[in-house]
């Protein structure tokens, strides 16, 4: 295969499995491509090539089974050749707020080493802006044998883009096919040859653009999600310290035809929405206050929900306090509410002290 091969792709390597990158695999796997998906979880690796999966997400222990069975999807801790690398692992940020992209970079060193002339390297995982440029950069470094796009264009010998996920947990296996799909090349060819593998399975556009652009997309989403909740946050706040009832409020403002706020509640959930605005503050600080204001608000927000909770629940003697629902959306398992989870830590921290109890139950 040379530089500028337009040949399908017929093994593709996904490097994380976990609630994007497992699916992501079964899917392509379904459409006939020979995909080996990578993983350190040992566990996790044992269980799909067993036809069996680790998470919970609906219909994906029968796609995953399916694909095992026909020998099309199979598992491993280590990257081996193939035509296109996905890589979807974990971005989070450190106690600073930078984002963390050791994983990002640990999976480019592992595919590095049997990176060939031709091969296609996405990265799925939301990052910062420069993250996808970094990429080829690094694996410049680790081959002189290769020409990378960020320096040599459409004339490269590996190409590289960025396609954020944008999948609802719940609605995985249906969203990546129909959704459509941001695709941002290094350079133009990057975009055009990770279109054409999307094409494999996805049935909604895909949108191309630059790589940076891509990665800015995705943060720009989420950021907009965040801002919007803050506000509802803020106005049940500020409701709360005039003593008036925030739903009637929200429902009479929602009358108005170009008015249309959500719902308080006790902060955002998963880890997309509460991370990735941080992402923008960290590349763009002094343009940014509104977006660090917005998180700064859903960040406390948990700690007011508990200061009402505690002030209930210490009109008796002996509270006892029943959370309902720990998941953030429904029959998922991926991630309890980190704000609820410390919300509920607080409590049974104040309910100890005063001889009471808090009981959780965790619907999936």
């Amino acid at each position: 295969m040379d530089r500028q091969s337009n040949e399908p792709f017929s093994s593709v390597c996904v490097i994380g499995l976990g609630y994007v990158g497992l699916p992501t695999a079964a899917v392509l796997a379904s459409r006939g491509l020979n995909v080996l998906g990578v993983d350190i979880d040992e566990r996790a690796v044992a269980l799909i090539n067993e036809g069996k999966v680790h998470i919970i997400e609906p219909d994906l222990d029968i796609l995953v089974n399916g694909a095992v069975a026909t020998g099309k999807l199979r598992a491993s801790t280590a990257p081996e050749p193939a035509d296109a690398f996905i890589i979807a692992v974990p971005t989070p940020f450190t106690d600073g707020r930078v984002p963390d992209l050791s994983f990002i970079e640990a999976a480019v060193d592992s595919l590095a080493q049997v990176l060939k002339a031709g091969d296609l390297i996405i990265i799925e995982s939301t990052s910062p802006v420069g993250t996808t440029e970094m990429v080829s950069e690094k694996l410049a470094a680790a081959h002189s044998d290769l020409a990378f796009p960020h320096a040599a264009g459409d004339d490269a010998d590996i190409q590289i883009a960025h396609s954020p996920e944008r999948v609802l947990p719940g609605k995985v296996l249906m969203e990546l096919v129909r959704n459509d799909r941001v695709i941002g090349g290094i350079s133009q060819r990057c975009a055009e040859r990770a279109v054409q593998l999307y094409k494999v399975a996805v049935d909604g556009q895909c949108l191309t653009t630059t790589a940076r652009t891509a990665e800015l997309v995705k943060l720009t989403e989420n950021a907009y999600r965040d801002v919007n909740i803050a506000f509802a946050n803020e106005i049940s706040l500020v409701c709360d310290e005039l003593d008036i009832d925030v739903w009637e409020t929200l429902e009479l403002a929602n009358h108005h035809p170009r008015v249309n706020i959500l719902n308080p509640g006790p902060g955002v959930g998963g880890h997309c929405i509460a991370v990735d605005p941080w992402f923008i503050v960290h590349s763009a600080p002094d343009a940014t206050p509104l977006i660090r204001s917005a998180r700064q608000v859903n960040d406390g927000k948990p700690a007011a929900i508990a200061d009402k909770i505690v002030a209930a629940a210490e009109t008796f003697s002996q509270p006892v306090i029943a959370f309902l629902g720990l998941a953030y959306k429904a029959n998922i398992d991926d991630g309890a509410v980190l704000a609820k989870r410390d919300a509920w830590a607080r409590i049974a921290g104040c309910m100890r002290e005063e001889a009471g109890s808090v009981v959780g139950s965790v619907i999936i």
